[in-house]
């Protein structure tokens, strides 16, 4: 789903925050997983990757073209060679896992995870999300070290995720809770002819229109005028007509008037 706006790919790094949970893989098999990673990361603001003892000889190049352009990320990543030494200097981590762990822990959904992160934020509080390798996720010792088990509730009987995938999910939640995006509304144009419509310009096509029904018929009886233009003229005002959209109406008006559109109306040659 390709979303990026590349007039502005240069401010991407503006709208990551320090703040921001950091993103701990442990022992990672392939470059392309963790390239694909980095751009759930970056989708998502996220910053702050960690990469304890990565797979021998994983391919640079290869995580570079999976992350389509997400380099700040990888470029900025650290590696350890324990999850011991990735999680030192955070003071609250969760677990990742899918698997039912023999220790008690409290679990958490990424959203209540990521409200909690939220929460946390202004104290200053550092924390990280653990993710195990792609085949067998984390060891005991790894969820050991954590302070709660994020568990996502996916079908049970179908709940695999590759890593990037898993990343994305909970990044999502988490920079939505910073994200005051409306739940439904109509996007605007940096487009001249994408604004508003003034009313001047809208009574303009509404008189438009009128005369056109006039001129074929259509408003003839008329004790029902008066009802049938308030009609018509409420269907158009439940809209918020643009500039561009009146002049379109009002061209579709005056096509069909001349008959030209193979409508009733009388053509030149009629």
């Amino acid at each position: 789903m390709a979303g990026t706006d590349r007039r502005r790919k240069s401010e991407a790094a503006e709208f990551c925050r320090e703040d921001a949970p950091a993103i701990i893989l442990v022992e990672p098999q392939l470059g392309e997983n963790i390239g694909m990673v980095a751009r759930a990361m970056l989708n998502c603001g996220l910053i702050d990757l960690r990469i304890v003892n990565p797979r021998e000889g994983w391919d640079r190049a290869k995580a570079e073209k999976a992350s389509s352009g997400a380099t700040m990320v990888l470029d900025r990543a650290r590696f350890y060679t324990s999850t011991k030494e990735a999680v030192a200097d955070l003071e609250t981590v969760y677990a990742t896992t899918a698997r039912v762990r023999d220790m008690v822990k409290p679990m958490v959904t990424p959203r209540q995870a990521a409200s909690e992160a939220v929460e946390l934020s202004p104290t200053g509080r550092k924390i990280g999300i653990l993710f195990g390798k792609e085949a067998k996720g984390l060891t005991n010792d790894d969820v050991a070290l954590c302070d709660a088990i994020l568990h996502l509730p996916l079908n049970p009987a179908f709940a695999s995720l590759n890593l990037a995938q898993a990343v994305l999910i909970i990044g999502y939640e988490w920079f939505t809770m910073n994200d005051d995006t409306e739940g439904r509304y109509v996007h605007k144009s940096r487009s001249k002819s994408a604004r508003p419509a003034t009313k001047e310009e809208v009574i303009g096509f509404y008189e438009h229109l009128e005369d056109a029904l006039d001129k074929s018929g259509f408003l003839r009886i008329e004790e029902k005028r008066p009802n049938m233009v308030r009609n018509i003229r409420n269907i158009f005002a439940r809209i918020e007509l643009t500039w561009q959209e009146v002049q379109t109406l009002r061209g579709i008006v005056a096509f069909l008037s001349t008959g030209r559109g193979g409508g009733p109306g009388k053509g030149k040659d009629d």
